[in-house]
């Protein structure tokens, strides 16, 4: 499926994505607070349900969040009545240039068109404002014996071609959108944040329902290889332990600093 089709399969269950989709680690935005100050006015583009929402509302930042799923927004609105939401998509929206401080995107960016998305979000921010993208990768750690056999279900069950495991942190590339080789930026910041999950069997397989590639199988498919991965974890004594890795990344616009 393409990126645009595989996007919009985010709301179809809203409330499972809002109870399983992992949250984000509370140094990120007390590092992401000492980088830009104060953020009279923000815009988060893809908040999904408000897991990196929450950590701006509870500093008070007012946020105007864009979101393409109707079922996600509505979601969010129920659980951030304070802020404001759009639902549409942030690639055609018309925005007011030069209008926010903070532009800032978590494990969404990605779906953005990559032509156009660094340079509209640069368009965004008022002088000395600042672009942050927020990264999550999966890396090796945890149950590492389980991801490695892991990889037989998805060769059963799915087209994606065989890997040869989980990348270390330390070689997951440090600028993964590029903002630092774009030129539309003064300064950038980088922070790395590694963390650990631990899931039980049916929370593992409730995980996997909320990302697009599982949920665009067919259910033959996806029930055998949900079959798989649950004998598995039975066989592993019922739990798991996954490794996260998440990346800030922060461009301050060529202006003056904004904090």
């Amino acid at each position: 499926m393409s990126r645009q089709s595989l996007r919009q399969t985010f709301g179809e269950d809203a409330d499972l994505y809002d109870r399983v989709r992992p949250t984000y680690p509370p140094e990120l935005f007390d590092d992401l607070a000492a980088i830009v100050g104060d953020c009279p006015r923000v815009l988060e583009i893809g908040p999904g349900t408000g897991q990196a929402t929450s950590a701006m509302v509870d500093r008070g930042w007012p946020v105007t969040a864009v979101e393409l799923s109707l079922g996600l927004a509505e979601v969010l609105r129920r659980k951030y009545p304070a802020i404001d939401v759009v639902v549409a998509d942030f690639d055609t929206l018309d925005l007011p240039a030069r209008s926010f401080d903070l532009v800032i995107s978590a494990t969404a960016f990605h779906w953005l068109d990559p032509a156009t998305r660094v340079q509209r979000c640069v368009e965004l921010l008022r002088p000395g404002g600042a672009l942050a993208v927020v990264s999550t990768h999966h890396v090796a750690g945890g149950s590492e014996r389980f991801f490695a056999d892991v990889q037989s279900c998805y060769d059963r069950f799915t087209d994606d071609a065989v890997h040869d495991g989980l990348p270390a942190e330390d070689d997951v590339p440090v600028d993964p959108e590029g903002l630092g080789r774009s030129g539309l930026f003064g300064s950038v910041e980088f922070r790395s944040y590694g963390w650990d999950a631990h899931y039980s069997g049916t929370e593992y397989l409730e995980l996997l329902s909320s990302y697009s590639g599982h949920r665009a199988l067919t259910i033959e498919r996806r029930d055998g290889l949900y079959d798989c991965i649950g004998a598995l974890i039975e066989a592993a004594g019922g739990s798991i332990t996954k490794r996260y890795l998440n990346q800030l990344s922060v461009g301050i616009s060529l202006n003056q600093p904004l904090a």
